[in-house]
């Protein structure tokens, strides 16, 4: 049997999409906050061993946050998102690049444009995330980096967080 809380992702390489579901055991005021506070986001956003640390967050639109996601061995992974179309507890839009740790974008790696929604489902949300790309190898790219595994892994953590 499928457990409710397990991550749902589905690929539509042809329109180069991806959604991911997945259901929290939690309400939606909280669900919100873990994904737009720095403090919970840095709790959950890494999948473990990996730890995230946020130099900067803006979550209003036009705004932006800038993260960096460091490794066993000490590298660190920096990304920057720019906030869009936000509508508090409803969803928000996000455009996600790889930067350095200043937020110079790298023009070589891909970028997502994130739709994020929510909805409550009496004393659980739902969350559900389209992750589109305008290239297809760009999809392809992030998947091979081990998104898949990567981002379930965070929503993972992020269950044990909302569990506290």
């Amino acid at each position: 049997m499928e457990s409710k809380t397990q991550t749902r992702i589905s690929k539509d390489l042809k329109n180069r999409k991806l959604t991911i579901n997945r259901e929290f055991d939690a309400p939606l005021n909280l669900v919100w906050k873990a994904w737009t506070e720095s403090e919970l986001l840095d709790q959950w956003w890494a999948p473990k061993p990996w730890v995230n640390k946020t130099k900067s967050l803006k979550f209003k639109d036009g705004g932006q946050w800038l993260y960096g996601m460091t490794g066993p061995d000490g590298a660190a992974i920096w990304c920057i998102g720019e906030f869009s179309a936000i509508n508090p507890e409803k969803s928000f839009q996000a455009t996600s690049s790889f930067c350095d740790e200043k937020g110079n974008i790298n023009a070589d790696s891909p970028t997502m444009y994130w739709k994020t929604n929510f909805q409550a489902m009496g004393s659980e949300t739902l969350v559900v995330v389209e992750i589109s790309f305008t290239k297809e190898a760009d999809m392809e790219k992030i998947i091979a980096m081990g998104f898949e595994a990567g981002f379930t892994a965070a929503l993972g953590n992020l269950d044990d967080l909302l569990a506290k």
